[in-house]
């Protein structure tokens, strides 16, 4: 883990998130590994590793969707 993230965290904000993916992305750790740290489920860090990809993916278009035309696809696929 990184010195960055702080060993108890309380509460997850959208920054902590975001740092952890952060880190998972650039290989520092990994979802096995900061789910054991942290004692969160692999499932809730694999979601936000997913969503951080789409508003990645998102932000990157040349028109990126608004909001409401995110959720419309979401719920298309469902």
């Amino acid at each position: 883990m990184s010195t960055k993230m702080e060993e108890d965290v309380k509460r997850w904000t959208a920054k902590r998130k975001a740092a952890l993916v952060m880190e998972i992305m650039q290989g520092k750790t990994t979802v096995a590994e900061a789910s054991r740290y942290f004692d969160l489920a692999p499932s809730e860090i694999e979601t936000w590793v997913d969503e951080a990809k789409k508003g990645m993916e998102n932000a990157l278009r040349t028109k990126p969707l608004e909001v409401k035309e995110q959720i419309r696809v979401v719920w298309f696929n469902l």
